[in-house]
């Protein structure tokens, strides 16, 4: 009877044990795959994703590395218009979107490549916000963010109807480990509810 009891238990704690090492092997595999492909200047358009803005109107770390990425890209490629979306959160003084175009004007973008979606206060919206300034003839866009974000940035795209590229924003390693495993969450809502 001990033994019946003993595997009463045992067998629902294996299964647990095994579906959470196979949801973390394939969410980090996700992760991994956001990295392709990379940009390579084919896309007219780039949505550039906001990320905090601190006290002073300063980019938060994560934000600057994506503007960095984004400045790097604009100047390898002067064809491509720039998408910069993000709106204010509730602890922010103004809208991402505002900053990130003070930024790139500031380090020689012309401001004829600069696009503002500044009402976007997630992921989702980011994309499906930007859409309302990329012509309906586009189905193939540069997506700018950090890299840990940017499959389920890919995966929303999708959903909107358009392939993608990418072009990565490293992770500030202060919050990496945080951010990364809250991603593999989202990551999971994004395939399943599409958001």
């Amino acid at each position: 009877m001990k033994t019946k009891m003993r595997w009463i238990v045992l067998i629902p704690l294996i299964v647990v044990a095994t579906s959470g090492i196979g949801i973390w092997l394939l969410t980090g595999k996700w992760l991994e795959d956001g990295l392709d492909p990379k940009a390579d200047g084919t896309n007219e358009y780039a949505i550039v994703l906001g990320a905090k803005v601190k006290k002073g109107n300063v980019p938060s770390l994560a934000l600057q590395y994506r503007l960095d990425a984004a400045l790097a890209y604009a100047k390898e490629f002067a064809h491509v218009k720039l998408v910069l979306s993000g709106g204010q959160g509730p602890d922010e003084d103004i809208e991402e979107a505002i900053v990130m175009r003070e930024f790139l004007l500031n380090n020689g973008v012309e401001e004829s490549r600069i696009i503002i979606e500044d009402k976007a206060t997630s992921t989702y919206e980011n994309l499906l916000f930007s859409k309302e300034f990329i012509p309906d003839d586009i189905h193939s866009v540069t997506i700018i963010t950090s890299d840990y974000h940017l499959q389920r940035a890919k995966i929303l795209a999708s959903k909107l109807g358009w392939e993608s590229d990418v072009v990565a924003a490293k992770t500030p390693k202060v919050v990496e480990q945080k951010v990364r495993m809250r991603e593999r969450v989202a990551l999971l809502k994004a395939y399943i509810l599409g958001k």
